[in-house]
Formats: C-alpha cells, sequence, structure tokens
C-alpha cells in the first residue's frame, strides 16, 4: 500500500465532522475514508473492527485503532501534530485515552453533530435505513 489510511464510521454524523475537521486543519498524506466505502479486504479490515473503533493501516501495513489510530493519523501529520500524536502515545496518556475513546464511542449520538443512527450498529441502520443510508420504505 502506498499510502496510510484513516477509517471511520461515515453513518456518524459526530464521526463525519471529526473527519472533515481533520481534512480542513491537519495536513496529513493519509486517506481519510469512512469505512461505509473503503475495500475493507484491501484494508485487512472487518466490519466488526470498523464499527468498534476508528481505524489505521499504514502504508507499511501497520495497524491501529482508536486513540492509537489517532495518535498514529496525528503523527503523520505537521509539525504540532505530530507533537500531539506523540503525547497521545506516552504512557498515561494512552492509558487515559482508551476509556475517554470508549466513552465517547458509546455516547456519539449524544455529542455535538451526532444523530440517533449514531449508536446503532451497521446491521440495525441498514435495516432501518437501507444499504444507501436512506429510510427503507414499508411495502
Amino acid at each position: 500500500m502506498e499510502t496510510s489510511t484513516f477509517v471511520y464510521d461515515g453513518d456518524c454524523a459526530f464521526c463525519t465532522a471529526c473527519a472533515e475537521f481533520i481534512e480542513r486543519r491537519i495536513p496529513t498524506t493519509a486517506r481519510v475514508v469512512p469505512w461505509q466505502f473503503a475495500d475493507l479486504d484491501a484494508l485487512g479490515l472487518t466490519t466488526a473492527e470498523c464499527e468498534e473503533a476508528v481505524q489505521w493501516v499504514g502504508a507499511d501495513g501497520s495497524r491501529a485503532a482508536g486513540p492509537d489510530a489517532i495518535a498514529r493519523l496525528l503523527a503523520a501529520s505537521g509539525p504540532l501534530w505530530r507533537v500531539a500524536g506523540a503525547g497521545l502515545r506516552f504512557p498515561p496518556a494512552r492509558a487515559a485515552a482508551w476509556p475517554v475513546y470508549r466513552w465517547v464511542a458509546r455516547n456519539r449520538h449524544r455529542l455535538p453533530g451526532g444523530t440517533a443512527a449514531c449508536s446503532l450498529p451497521q446491521e440495525a441502520r441498514e435495516r432501518l435505513y437501507g444499504p444507501a443510508g436512506r429510510p427503507t420504505t414499508g411495502a
């Protein structure tokens, strides 16, 4: 793989808002892509992994999830962001980051930009909204 990839949940408004922030404010060479539009097989990822946490697949094949993926994304960015990424990898910060990440993931539907769909697993979202993300008709 020639480019690193950061994978997020494109069905979640909160996650999408965060990805848009990354694209606007964090200079990185990594691709930032919703898992629903990524070639998960080529990336070596599963739907379950992507539903659980953001994912990082490095150009070198390295992988990380959750706050570790965020740290890798920041490490592959501009100088100021690299410092933040290094801080997130510092053992005490990393130990605190996982519980915070899990809390955010569980409550993302309550956070700014979040919607009720953010709290549903992919299977339930597709049942309610269809694979294209539009509500299914009761026909």
